[in-house]
């Protein structure tokens, strides 16, 4: 039996041991570390006082068929058609009006995709739209300003040596100043100009004001092909009626009943090299002997636990040099939002149908409003007469926001509510504050040798990274279970290319510009 120890029961580390364990013709002995109590790392369902909460909002929606066949195979659809169809909007979505008593048994739920910018007191759809309602909203000298600069971007390309050109080159000046300068800051705690330009790469991809207007065009002439339309203007999407939480619960049952050994409250303190292999991974005084290991725990934590044959002391400056941004999710209960749903899309209760408020003003600190009735129905005890949003705060751990108590952090943020008009004064009935470390990696400081560790983690043969913090890459979850799929394939055949499973989620252009870069040196 090949001993293979997984760190980590998040989206990758759970899509591995099943996959493995699937595939393996039962030649594999698979055991699962995780930190904490819980599964699904930041795609958990968070549980309070009869309601759920969906840390950072997972829209499930990929363009890889492997992944969305594993969400079918877990949490299928019963009698429903396949993805691709439901994506054309042939499948009734979620009565408006409750729960479908006849769609009881089916598990997965068709969503519309609703999300829009807060800006000044104002709506405005995102992606940004062409609508009469947005050059309302904007002014007509607003918009007329912002219409120059873009041509002005189209005609004059900035070097993207940065993620600020990277989005002026594909907005304008005027659009990049409104809708993503302030938030962008808020996100990374750092202006855009110091950010790698490969974030916009991986996040955004082919969006842009051209994208818009294709995008526009297809939708005018009822063109509708899923598979080749940008992720950010997607308009609907699956979501587990329970959230995501409920998919990675699933998976864990089922790793358990395929033979797999899965340990909660077991963080990773040392790995141990020998001859280029890892043999032995530590947590505490337990000690697992290992032929594979599959990590995706945070490669700085990685590199530091190596004991035996370990890295240079430059290359762990490189690793503990590597910049992540942590996260609070403020969940409120209350009656109503101020705000008015002034769209024709019906909702239960009438609330307004986002599912994401991006909120750009930086008089505030709040970046994003979840509204959990939109996700699911189910994830609220009562969506009939409450409404449960989740209030996201980007920070640093350690610093003030973080170290706020729960009662300080909910009064802050009921009092941005306030201010921004969404809640009135005291509407609150219940609360709870959820802090996620080391949430989003981020794209400045050491970031730009992040190749360096690469060949050298790569140059330990047993050892695969995956996932979001594995690869220190802001993957979103689908990304996340294909690294994981791509380890399970060369584990299984080791004639492959064990370097694919880096290459999920970048731009080769990208790359090719780097190798230039490094050949010219």
């Amino acid at each position: 039996m090949k001993r293979i120890v997984i760190i980590g029961a998040g989206p990758a580390g759970l899509t591995a041991a099943y996959e493995l364990l699937k595939r393996g013709g039962g030649q594999l002995a698979v055991t699962l570390l995780e930190a904490g109590d819980a599964f699904g790392g930041i795609s958990r369902t968070v549980r309070h006082g009869g309601n759920r909460m969906d840390i950072g909002g997972h829209r499930f929606f990929s363009k890889d068929q492997r992944v969305t066949d594993f969400w079918r195979e877990i949490l299928p659809l019963q009698g429903a058609p396949a993805l691709d169809d439901a994506l054309l909007g042939r499948q009734k979505p979620l009565a408006p009006d409750g729960p479908d008593p006849e769609r009881e048994d089916e598990v997965m739920l068709l969503r519309d995709r609703v999300s829009r910018i807060y800006y000044k007191q104002k709506f405005f759809d995102y992606p940004i739209s062409m609508k009469p309602q947005t050059i309302k909203n904007m002014g007509f000298g607003t918009t007329v300003k912002a219409g120059c600069s873009y041509m002005k971007a189209a005609l004059f390309k900035k070097p993207e040596t940065s993620l600020e050109n990277f989005y002026i080159n594909r907005f304008g000046k005027t659009l990049y100043g409104m809708f993503f300068e302030g938030y962008t800051e808020k996100l990374w705690g750092r202006h855009p100009r110091e950010i790698s330009a490969d974030w916009g790469a991986q996040r955004v991809k082919g969006l842009s004001i051209r994208a818009l207007i294709k995008d526009m065009w297809r939708k005018a002439f009822g063109k509708k092909d899923p598979a080749h339309v940008e992720t950010s203007l997607i308009e609907q999407f699956w979501y587990p009626k329970f959230g995501p939480g409920q998919l990675w619960e699933t998976v864990a049952d089922r790793v358990r009943a395929m033979g797999g050994v899965i340990e909660t409250g077991r963080a990773v303190t040392g790995l141990t090299v020998e001859q280029g292999r890892i043999t032995k991974v530590h947590c505490g005084d337990a000690v697992y002997d290992a032929d594979v290991v599959i990590s995706s725990m945070p490669v700085k934590d990685l590199m530091n636990a190596l004991r035996g044959e370990t890295p240079s002391a430059d290359l762990l400056a490189v690793a503990n040099g590597l910049p992540y941004r942590d996260f609070v999710t403020v969940g409120l209960l209350m009656p109503r939002l101020r705000l008015k749903n002034e769209t024709a899309i019906k909702t239960l209760g009438d609330v307004v149908p986002d599912c994401w408020i991006y909120v750009q003003d930086t008089g505030v600190k709040l970046g994003r409003i979840q509204i959990f009735n939109n996700w699911s129905p189910y994830m609220v005890a009562d969506p009939q007469h409450t409404v449960w949003i989740g209030l996201e705060y980007f920070c640093a751990e350690g610093d003030d926001f973080w170290n706020m108590s729960q009662a300080d952090c909910v009064a802050f943020a009921e009092a941005e509510l306030v201010r921004m008009g969404v809640i009135e004064p005291g509407c609150v009935l219940d609360s709870h504050r959820e802090r996620v470390q080391k949430a989003y990696p981020a794209y400045f400081d050491t970031y730009d040798r992040m190749d360096e560790l690469v060949d050298y983690l790569d140059g330990i043969q047993n050892l695969y990274c995956v996932g979001r913090n594995g690869q220190h890459r802001y993957n979103n979850m689908d990304h996340s279970m294909l690294t994981a799929m791509l380890c399970a394939d060369h584990i299984l055949d080791p004639a492959g290319d064990k370097r694919a499973i880096w290459q999920v989620n970048t731009e080769q252009s990208y790359h090719e510009q780097t190798e230039a870069k490094k050949e010219t040196a």
